[in-house]
């Protein structure tokens, strides 16, 4: 039985890729901290923490409570189940925060990659890759072309970030990308995009809205919501991270793994009126920091691996009002 060792793997992304890797027969091994909640924000959805670390009843999955940056628990927990495939996924779920608390950034991003791939480099036995998950941050502001239009960011072209959540991770690419140079250690790399779906409860744009249109508050779109994103189905992604960990061809690439599609947060807003006709979506003006973001280009990802998202936003988010509406009426 193979064996796959995800760090972060209680949180959002973790619980839906264990499930995937489960379903595929592996044995799954969480290396989390496990502190079941978010420290920078009290308002989010605990019953979703509950739900996600206590749903998955698998003797194939083992819970190992522990900090990646804690070199010796690491080593020790890696060297006792000596895994195929590592999975990094732990790092701050909030890209906003990190503006906030760069040197929390600096620990759970940078230092947890940098702490990682040194004990990997140490480990005596022949382990497949590991697959470390970057952001669509480290792209900076999206290109555009001679009409304004969002140029889709291609893997190969130029990162420029403008947040430090996205220099953060940029710079754990390079980190990866050194390992590998210098002491062999195979590798894939993912940038992710606007990932939502069940189970979310990081106070993300999506969550947020639809906690709010659950709620009869207001949807209130900055600057009138026509900043772009790439959402991501969780499902999808989860599917193109088994793809990049499990395929011999995606060794040493970088993967855009997104919906590929372009979405403004006014769409968003919309797609949840239409689901909860009674919402109501105002907006207001604020200072922008983050990146213009958009459409990535997963040309890559559909060529190499296969990679084929099914969800489309609508689809998507009524399958997330769904699993939210049953959840709290205690159907599940």
């Amino acid at each position: 039985m193979k064996k796959v060792f995800i760090t972060g793997g209680e949180g959002f992304i973790g619980y839906h890729l264990t499930k995937r890797f489960l379903a595929e027969g592996y044995e799954v091994i969480t290396y989390d901290i496990q502190t079941h909640s978010i420290p920078f924000d009290k308002s989010n959805w605990p019953q979703y923490i509950i739900y996600r670390t206590e749903s998955i009843k698998d003797e194939r999955l083992t819970r190992v409570r522990g900090d990646v940056c804690d070199r010796g628990r690491l080593k020790t927990t890696l060297e006792r189940h000596k895994p195929d495939v590592i999975v990094h996924l732990a790092a701050l779920s909030i890209a906003g925060v990190s503006n906030d608390y760069p040197e929390e950034a600096h620990r759970n991003v940078l230092n947890s990659t940098i702490t990682l791939m040194d004990v990997l480099k140490e480990l005596d036995y022949g382990y497949d890759r590991i697959v470390h998950t970057s952001s669509s941050m480290a792209y900076g502001n999206f290109l555009r072309d001679d009409e304004g239009n969002i140029i889709p960011a291609r893997e190969d072209q130029m990162c420029d970030p403008i947040d430090i959540y996205g220099s953060m991770k940029l710079a754990g690419e390079y980190i990866v990308k050194s390992f590998n140079h210098r002491f062999k250690i195979p590798y894939v790399i993912i940038r992710p995009s606007a990932v939502y779906g069940p189970t979310d409860c990081n106070r993300r744009v999506t969550e947020i809205f639809l906690r709010n249109a659950m709620d009869g508050k207001p949807l209130k779109l900055d600057n009138g919501g026509l900043h772009q994103l790439d959402f991501t189905y969780v499902e999808d992604l989860a599917e193109g991270f088994f793809l990049a960990a499990t395929k011999k061809e995606a060794l040493g690439n970088t993967f855009n793994l997104t919906r590929g599609e372009g979405r403004t947060i006014k769409d968003l807003a919309e797609v949840l009126k239409g689901l909860m006709p009674e919402t109501e979506i105002i907006t207001r003006e604020i200072e922008v920091y983050r990146p213009n973001r958009g459409q990535l280009d997963i040309s890559k990802a559909k060529r190499i691996l296969g990679f084929d998202p099914k969800h489309s936003l609508e689809e998507g988010m009524k399958s997330y009002y769904e699993f939210a509406k049953a959840f709290e009426e205690g159907k599940r």
